[in-house]
């Protein structure tokens, strides 16, 4: 359940960006276009965030809490300390590939 009506953020975030892409982008050319074509890389990644962030977010605090800790900055002063712990690499990858689902989508 959810308090807001349709359609979503996520939703209306990629309205915007599918407008900018198929209506905007044809009409302009140079300096403009290229901002237009950030924005829509940026609504992209605005929307997959809405989308996937929440249940990423959980799946990271998991992760650290099996480390021993609660958050980025903790992990970060744990390695320095010289965290030694077979799932240390797991938890990154697992970390980098939620950021690049997010931010580019099907790279391998």
């Amino acid at each position: 359940m959810t308090l807001h009506d349709v359609p979503s953020a996520a939703e209306l975030v990629t309205a915007v960006r599918d407008f900018l892409e198929s209506d905007v982008m044809p009409a302009v050319e140079g300096r403009v276009r290229f901002h237009t074509r950030v924005a829509v890389n940026v609504l992209g990644m605005v929307a997959r965030e809405i989308e996937l962030g929440p249940a990423q977010e959980a799946a990271h605090a998991e992760r650290l809490a099996e480390l021993g800790v609660t958050d980025d900055a903790e992990l970060a002063a744990a390695i320095r300390d010289g965290l030694d712990d077979s799932r240390l690499m797991e938890l990154l990858r697992a970390s980098v590939r939620a950021k690049l689902d997010v931010a580019h989508p099907g790279y391998e």
